[in-house]
């Protein structure tokens, strides 16, 4: 029995020494190495000021030459970044080719440079993911190894973009499978975002946060519980609205009989065209805006309207479909900001910015289907007075938005509600909803009910 237990334990322990060795390299190595993408995406930033025009312009040409990067040298680095990581790690242990490394760092850069409104934390996971595993190959690590670190390199990589190390390091372990942590990967993810953090502010990345409690009293009060359970219920039809419209736009963009290069060019001319008639706030990152969203000396901001979240799910739409390079998920925060603060500047004036944090987290869960992370997030961010209500916006509105995410890859392994039959254990993409039958015969006999009384 004694030697069981000293077996048991001595192989934990080299279990635990060999990935808190790989995982610290990796993180250190990928915060490295993504913090040069920020740093090049940045300096692209600031050097739109020496066009002698509008850098909008830019657009159509910016994409078409994206789309001809990735078709030519890394047709795995196309759309956000995430989706691909989560399709490699279901499909091929993590397999990742290393041309991606390169090319989704181009493309991104020139989307971003001449406005597309993308994300930079898709591709930050995805060069992560693309970092780990030419790791995995070159010292010719076992499949499930290579698997282990692909993750640990979204965890990284999300990480170093946004400064919230727990929240990157649950994130990768969550976003796989819906309803799912993958609690063996959940040390070196930990291990690996906190290096790549770490390593990025030694190499001079600043991150932004927002303490809730220095300006507003967000203790428990049961009018506030209510009106935020009636936030997460819209902030989860704002994210299916989100995931719907991304979805269809991309698939009529694929139905247009014209190659990629028309469309993409095309899909530039109409970016142009909108940012003329309604504005330059729905292009780019878009931090400035979510950051007036939640600046709570800026109650009443100009460029922030009830149909800003809808426009940016629009631009961010058209620029994806056509060909544009970049993450998802700071449009997602731009979208569940700015729809918290038109939201709360309607049911609760005096909690307006809480209700914009509570919509920059709700969305990305209910989007994302990460729930946790989502809430380990808003405290990250935005100070631990937020949690419980983050917690509880983030949950519901990760229910509401039903079977679908912006991820079509994740893997369902959870009904989200027992009225529905739903086949466990497919992609997203793939999964056919319906009623359980006995909720089916409960709701005929109610029809049969209504129909004899009408007759009477």
């Amino acid at each position: 029995m004694i030697h069981k237990h000293v077996t048991e334990q001595t192989a934990i322990f080299f279990s635990v020494t060999k990935w808190v060795f790989l995982s610290s390299v990796i993180g250190v190595i990928i915060g490295a190495v993504v913090t040069l993408f920020l740093k090049i995406l940045e300096y692209s930033e600031s050097s739109r000021s020496l066009l002698p025009f509008d850098y909008y312009y830019l657009l159509p040409f910016a994409l078409l030459l994206t789309v001809w990067l990735v078709k030519t040298f890394a047709p795995s680095a196309e759309g956000h970044g995430t989706e691909k990581v989560i399709s490699a790690v279901h499909k091929d242990y993590g397999k990742i080719d290393v041309s991606v490394i390169p090319v989704k760092t181009l493309a991104t850069v020139l989307t971003i440079f001449a406005g597309g409104s993308v994300g930079k934390e898709g591709p930050g996971a995805q060069i992560g993911a693309g970092v780990a595993s030419l790791i995995s190959t070159m010292f010719k690590f076992r499949k499930g190894d290579r698997k282990k670190l692909v993750i640990c390199g979204i965890s990284a990589g999300f990480a170093t973009v946004f400064g919230t190390p727990i929240a990157g390091a649950i994130f990768g372990v969550e976003v796989l499978i819906i309803g799912v942590i993958l609690y063996d990967v959940l040390l070196p993810s930990f291990i690996a975002g906190f290096a790549a953090f770490t390593t990025a502010q030694l190499l001079g990345i600043q991150y932004t946060y927002y303490d809730l409690h220095f300006f507003q009293d967000v203790s428990l009060d049961i009018t506030l519980i209510f009106k935020v359970v009636f936030a997460a219920l819209f902030f989860g039809v704002v994210s299916d609205i989100v995931i719907t419209t991304v979805s269809q736009i991309a698939k009529y963009t694929k139905k247009i009989p014209v190659s990629l290069y028309i469309k993409a060019f095309g899909g530039g001319v109409v970016i142009v065209l909108l940012t003329l008639a309604v504005g330059e706030q729905y292009i780019g990152l878009g931090l400035g805006t979510i950051e007036d969203a939640l600046n709570p000396n800026l109650v009443n901001v100009e460029n922030i309207h009830w149909y800003t979240f809808l426009l940016k799910t629009l631009f961010t739409s058209i620029t994806l479909a056509a060909g544009g390079s970049g993450g998802v998920i700071t449009p997602i925060f731009y979208i569940g900001a700015t729809s918290g603060h038109f939201l709360g500047g309607i049911i609760s004036p005096e909690h307006i910015t809480l209700f914009a944090a509570l919509g920059f987290v709700s969305v990305l869960s209910a989007t994302t289907n990460t729930p946790i992370a989502s809430t380990i997030m808003a405290v990250e961010l935005f100070g631990i007075d937020i949690a419980h209500y983050a917690a509880l916006g983030a949950v519901i509105s990760f229910l509401i938005s039903g079977h679908r995410s912006i991820f079509s890859s994740q893997i369902l392994a959870m009904r989200k509600s027992e009225m529905l039959s739903v086949k466990i254990g497919e992609e997203v993409e793939n999964i056919n909803i319906s009623l359980e039958e006995h909720e089916r015969n409960k709701i005929e006999k109610f029809r049969r009910r209504l129909k004899r009384k009408g007759k009477k």
